[in-house]
C-alpha cells in the first residue's frame, strides 16, 4: 500500500538545514536601562532587546522562552527583488523561503499553546508563505488572512492596472484559539457614558401581562411589568476633574448598568412587544431564542422607554477596574480603525515608508495577551512592537542586526522607560513611564579553528561562559549551585560540571564520594585519568570531543545578506554559448553592488 502523500511547497534547497549552536546571550550592562524609580508594582525590568543574527538569537532563547511566548510578530523583508534582483529568481524566492522557514520553526517552539503568530507582508511572497506556514504550523491552525490599508490611493498616481493599497497579516494559532480577546477595548468616553448611564438599582416586584408562544419554535414568550423598581443616572458632571471617580462608580455599578439599543424596524418580535408597552414602566421579557449566539438559552430582555434595554456586559467587559467597550474585529483593517495621521512622528525616531503604526501593534498585542505575557518581535526594525508592549504592562523581547537597533530602537526604549514618549498609544494606555530593559548581544561561536585546522574552545571564554554555553549544549539548565560542582541541572539530582582542567584519578574519587549515590554528574573536561565508567554516579566526557558532533560552529550570520550569498558560476564564454560576455566594466559595476548591499532579513522593515 502506498504512503499518502502530503500536500507541500517545494523548493531549491529546501533539504538543507542548518545545524544551529545554540549560543549564550551576553548582557551590555552600560545599554540596559531601568527607569530611576518604580512607577507601580506592576512595573517590568527583564524586557530583553538583542543585537544580532535573528536565527541564532531564537536559538539562543528556546531553552529558557519554549513554550511562554504569547504573541509573535514579525514584519519580515518583503522580499521584493529590488536587492537580489541580478540573482536567478528561482534561487532568490528560495533562499527567502528557506530562511523564513527555519525561523518559523523556532517561533513555533517558542510560542505558548494558546500564542499567536502574526505575519505582516506584502504581495511579493504572502501567498507561497501562506503556504509555508501551512507546513510549520498545521493548515488548521490558519486563523485568518487579514487586509491592513497601508496608504489611500491619493497620491499614488496612476498606479498600474490596479493601485495597491494594503498589505496582508496572515494569522495563526499553536493550538487553542484566545476567544477571549476576539475584539478591540476601548475605555468609555464621556459622549459614550451617557448613553449607558442607566443603573438598575431595583427591579421590583413583576407581575405577569401577557403570554404567547413564538412564531419561530412555538415555545412560550412571557411578559411581566415591574412596579417598585429604580432607575438612577451616574453624576458625569466635572468629567475632567472626577474622571477616576466616575469610572470607579461605572464599574462598581458593571452588572446593574443598561444601553439604550434601538430596536431595528425589521425585528417585527420586538415591535409587536413593545407597541403594547407603556413608556413609564420597566419590562421584561422572557423567552428561549430561536437563533443567534444565545439559541435554545432562556433569555430575558428589559424594556424601558418603549425601547429595548441590554445589560452592558453584552457589549463590554470589566478590565482592570474600568469598563471596556467591545468592538468585533473583521479581517480588513481601514485607516479610520487604525489611523496613521503621526506615525512619522512617533517614538521620536526617524524609519521612512518601514515604521508600523502604534495603533495597528496595541490592536495585534490586545488581542493575543494580556498584562505581564510575553510578546516577541525577531524583525524588530525600529522598536514599535517592544515600545507598544511596554506601555501596554507586557514582557517583551526583540532582535534586531542593523545599525539601528542602537541608534533607533536604545533611544526609543529609553524614552518609554523614562516617560517622555508622548506619542502613539501612550494616552490610551495611560502610561507615564517605568520598567526598564537588558540589552544583549550573542555571544561568539564555542569552538574556533586553531592554526593547524583544529576546532578549539575560543579563547574569548571565561569559565563562567563555558560553564553556561556547555550547559545549554548538552541540555542542562545553567543554574550555579552552592558546591562548585554544580554548574547546572537537568533534573533536581542530575548535575553538570565543566572545567578546562585535566581531572586526576584521586579527584575523580573525591568529586564521587561528594556527589553521593543518590546523585549523578556529568563532567565535561579537557581530559582525565583513569577509565570513563571507574565510578557509577559520574560520566565522563572530554572537550571539545563531546560537542564536535552537536552543531555547525563558526557560522555567525544566517541573515539574507547577498555578501553571504554563494557565488555565481562565471559565464559561459560567447563562442561557446552564442552569448555576449560580460564587459569588465559592467562586471566590475555588479560586484561592487552586491558587496555592499545591507543584510535585509535581519533588518526587519517594521
Amino acid at each position: 500500500m502506498k504512503s499518502k502523500q502530503k500536500l507541500e511547497l517545494t523548493w531549491i534547497g529546501k533539504e538543507n538545514r542548518p545545524r544551529l549552536e545554540p549560543r549564550i546571550l551576553l548582557e551590555d550592562p552600560e545599554k540596559s536601562y531601568h527607569a530611576k524609580q518604580r512607577v507601580s508594582d506592576k512595573d517590568i525590568f527583564d524586557n530583553r532587546l538583542i543585537f544580532g543574527d535573528n536565527l541564532l538569537a531564537l536559538k539562543a532563547l528556546e531553552q529558557e522562552f519554549a513554550g511562554k511566548v504569547k504573541c509573535v510578530y514579525i514584519d519580515p523583508p518583503y522580499n521584493t527583488g529590488e536587492a537580489l534582483d541580478h540573482y536567478d529568481d528561482g534561487l532568490e524566492h528560495s533562499i527567502w523561503l528557506g530562511l523564513m522557514r527555519d525561523r518559523l520553526q523556532l517561533l513555533y517552539r517558542l510560542l505558548h499553546h494558546d500564542g499567536l503568530l502574526w505575519v505582516h507582508l506584502d504581495d511579493s511572497e504572502v501567498h507561497y508563505c501562506k503556504v509555508l506556514i501551512d507546513e510549520v504550523f498545521g493548515r488548521e491552525n490558519f486563523v485568518a488572512n487579514i487586509t491592513y490599508e497601508r496608504s489611500g490611493a491619493a497620491g499614488l498616481g496612476l498606479g498600474g492596472f490596479v493601485v495597491n493599497t494594503g498589505e496582508t497579516i496572515l494569522l495563526y494559532k499553536k493550538g487553542t484559539l484566545p476567544t477571549w480577546r476576539s475584539h478591540s477595548s476601548q475605555l468609555l468616553e464621556p459622549k459614550t457614558m451617557k448613553r449607558y448611564n442607566n443603573v438598575l438599582k431595583h427591579k421590583g416586584e413583576r407581575k405577569l401581562v401577557r403570554e404567547f408562544a413564538a412564531k419561530s419554535n412555538g415555545l412560550p414568550v412571557r411578559v411581566y411589568e415591574h412596579s417598585g423598581f429604580l432607575i438612577e443616572k451616574i453624576s458625569l458632571s466635572k468629567f475632567e476633574e472626577r474622571e477616576d471617580e466616575i469610572r470607579a462608580e461605572f464599574a462598581d455599578n458593571f452588572d446593574h448598568l443598561f444601553r439604550t439599543n434601538q430596536i431595528q424596524k425589521e425585528n417585527e418580535f420586538q415591535r409587536d412587544l413593545v407597541s403594547g408597552m407603556s413608556k413609564t414602566s420597566l419590562y421584561s421579557v422572557d423567552y428561549i431564542p430561536s437563533r443567534g449566539k444565545k439559541e435554545g438559552e432562556s433569555t430575558t430582555l428589559y424594556y424601558y422607554n418603549a425601547e429595548l434595554f441590554a445589560w452592558l456586559n453584552e457589549t463590554a467587559s470589566l478590565e482592570e477596574g474600568d469598563i471596556a467597550k467591545r468592538t468585533h474585529i473583521t479581517n480588513v483593517w481601514t485607516h479610520q480603525e487604525i489611523p496613521k495621521a503621526d506615525i512619522q512622528n512617533e517614538g521620536g525616531i526617524d524609519f521612512p515608508r518601514s515604521k508600523k503604526p502604534e495603533k495597528l501593534l496595541s490592536r495585534i498585542i490586545e488581542m493575543s495577551t494580556q498584562p505581564g505575557d510575553i510578546v516577541l518581535d525577531s524583525f524588530a526594525g525600529s522598536g514599535t512592537t517592544g515600545a507598544v508592549a511596554h506601555k501596554m504592562m507586557r514582557r517583551w523581547i526583540m532582535v534586531e542586526l542593523g545599525k539601528h537597533c542602537e541608534e533607533l530602537i536604545w533611544p526609543r526604549m529609553k524614552s518609554v522607560v523614562d516617560g517622555s514618549d508622548l506619542r502613539g498609544v501612550t494616552k490610551e494606555s495611560v502610561w507615564k513611564g517605568g520598567g526598564g530593559f537588558r540589552y544583549y548581544h550573542i555571544a561568539p561561536t564555542l569552538l574556533e579553528k586553531d592554526a593547524f585546522d583544529n576546532l578549539i574552545i575560543s579563547k574569548q571564554y571565561n569559565p563562567a561562559m563555558l560553564a553556561e554555553a556547555m550547559c545549554k549544549i548538552m541540555g542542562f539548565q545553567y543554574a550555579p549551585g552552592d558546591l562548585y560542582w554544580q554548574q547546572g541541572c537537568s533534573t533536581e539530582t542530575d548535575y553538570i560540571y565543566v572545567t578546562t582542567q585535566t581531572l586526576t584519578r584521586d579527584h575523580l574519587a573525591a568529586l564521587s564520594d561528594e556527589v553521593g549515590k543518590k546523585r549523578s554528574l556529568l563532567v565535561c573536561c579537557a581530559a582525565f585519568r583513569g577509565k570513563a565508567d571507574a565510578f557509577p554516579n559520574l560520566t565522563l566526557k572530554k572537550i571539545p570531543l563531546a560537542v564536535l558532533q552537536k552543531c555547525e560552529w563558526g557560522h555567525d550570520d544566517y541573515s539574507l545578506n547577498v555578501a553571504n550569498l554563494p557565488q555565481a558560476p562565471e559565464p559561459v564564454p560567447a563562442q561557446f554559448a552564442g552569448g555576449v560576455p560580460l564587459e569588465p566594466k559592467q562586471a566590475r559595476k555588479r560586484r561592487a553592488r552586491t558587496e555592499t548591499m545591507p543584510s535585509l532579513f535581519d533588518g526587519g522593515a517594521e
